[in-house]
């Protein structure tokens, strides 16, 4: 089968042995395509065997460059041909076999059925697939996997090369927001790809031992690509919208009441505060992150399809909403303007964003979502506060739409840590210094599953579910009505 405008990338660097070989086996699959290499000056005469190739064969090319240069620099010439020249897909691939050709028919066969704009090979469908690996190589290599996946929450085989672009559907500006010229290219041009919501195909394929001893990555590139993986984690924190290509945060809608807000969370979301508070910051950042957020995503997806329209009331800064914002259309709402405007950083696929207070939802159609979720919120507000909130939440919703809410246990790790800072501050600030406190009280924090029913069904909800373990290690129950 012929794939038309079909273009195989490969760059080489010392590749004499493999890329005859590799040239012959992929012209053999009779794909239709144009083959480009690109030489980094190799010292062993590939160059000079890719240039008697393209004597032999019309549709090689060849672009020499003055030295090595890095492989991320090298795709990046790569993509600018094919987009210059008009080409509509393209593949990239290594030229020391670690990719077979064989692999190439599979990720294009693949990339037709499913449309998506990207399709990779990825080690990590199937078991077995790093045959003959020492425990080592083996280990280090999941390691990388495991930190593109915490870090970047790529998930995905983000290191790999083997892919194929759909050069149509990607616009060319978004390889203009990867920044990397060495191997940390493959993982931030996947993480650009996925942050601006380009869907992604995997395929498995299997990496044999002996193309990793051929590897040309070295210690000072590995640190690198660390470096680079860690600069992308902060900068996807502090300026998430910057890999964004032609995507305009969401507006903030107000509300259409004045706004009171008596609890002080504006002081809580504005940055310059004292020393102790913007450690608490750090930490309570990671602790949405890596703690709060996996659990969210685990609950939210047990209990909505993709694609639901879904209330985040009293969202904060969203940090907890960056991957559910690209499956769900959520409309987030605070009282809070610079927690909003933290969310619309965090968050630009945000469907709405909306100004008022949760005690107060008259601004939101009537029945219009297919459920809402709080996190963080209630255990601030009082017993008839939390009711109302639940009732203002579930005027919203669709009839049989499910309410999530993350509401703190008394017996909870967090509560239990929180106390022991307050009071570390509390001995260091001194008895004559007003207290300080991290965030504004807890004044309702969870008492039992029986306390939580009674909360949800006076609210027109029946409990449906109850859940408070070692899922998020006892920092939360998670409280899940219906609306009868």
């Amino acid at each position: 089968m012929k794939w038309p405008n079909l273009l195989i990338f490969i760059p080489t660097y010392n590749e004499a042995e493999n890329v005859e070989r590799l040239c012959r086996e992929l012209t053999a699959l009779q794909l239709g395509a144009d083959i480009l290499f690109c030489d980094d000056a190799s010292a062993d005469g590939t160059g000079e065997i890719i240039e008697r190739l393209s004597e032999e064969f019309p549709h090689v090319r060849v672009i020499h460059r003055s030295g090595k240069l890095g492989i991320g620099s090298a795709h990046h010439e790569g993509i600018r041909y094919a987009y210059a020249e008009g080409y509509e897909t393209l593949v990239t691939m290594d030229c020391d076999f670690t990719h077979q050709p064989t692999d190439v028919l599979r990720l294009l066969q693949a990339a037709e059925a499913s449309g998506r704009s990207v399709t990779i090979g990825s080690r990590y469908l199937k078991r077995h697939s790093l045959p003959g690996w020492n425990p080592l190589r083996r280990s280090l290599t999941h390691l990388g996997h495991f930190l593109t996946v915490t870090l970047l929450h790529l998930p995905h085989d983000a290191t790999g090369a083997l892919r194929v672009y759909q050069l149509g559907a990607i616009p060319e500006e978004l390889f203009d927001r990867v920044r990397s010229y060495g191997y940390s290219f493959f993982f931030e041009s996947l993480f650009v790809l996925y942050r601006n919501g380009f869907p992604i195909e995997e395929v498995p394929i299997a990496l044999p031992a002996r193309t990793y001893g051929s590897s040309k990555m070295s210690l000072s590139e590995t640190l690198r690509s660390a470096a680079r993986l860690i600069g992308l984690y902060i900068a996807s924190i502090r300026r998430p919208e910057s890999f964004l290509v032609s995507s305009p945060l969401p507006p903030v809608l107000e509300a259409e009441r004045p706004l009171q807000d008596p609890q002080g969370w504006d002081a809580y979301w504005t940055k310059g505060q004292e020393k102790s508070r913007r450690i608490y910051s750090v930490i309570a950042t990671i602790y949405r992150r890596f703690a709060i957020r996996r659990n969210l995503d685990h609950f939210i997806h047990k209990h909505f399809v993709p694609g639901a329209r879904l209330l985040h009331a009293g969202c904060g800064s969203g940090q907890v909403d960056e991957q559910l914002s690209r499956e769900m259309r959520i409309t987030a709402v605070d009282i809070s303007l610079p927690a909003l405007e933290s969310y619309r950083r965090n968050n630009p696929r945000a469907e709405a964003v909306w100004h008022g207070d949760i005690l107060h939802l008259d601004g939101l159609p009537q029945s219009s979502f297919d459920g809402a979720y709080n996190l963080g919120v209630v255990e601030h507000f009082s017993r008839d506060q939390i009711i109302q909130i639940l009732r203002e939440m579930g005027r919203t919703v669709k009839p049989g739409g499910k309410v999530v809410i993350f509401w703190p246990h008394r017996w909870a790790t967090s509560v239990f840590v929180l106390k022991i800072v307050h009071g570390i501050l509390d001995f260091v600030r001194g008895n004559n210094v007003r207290p300080l406190r991290l965030h504004p009280p807890e004044i309702s924090l969870l008492e039992s599953r029986d306390q939580a029913r009674n909360v949800v069904e006076q609210a027109g909800f029946n409990l449906v579910e109850y859940s408070f373990g070692i899922r998020d290690l006892l920092i939360q129950a998670v409280v899940v009505g219906c609306k009868k």
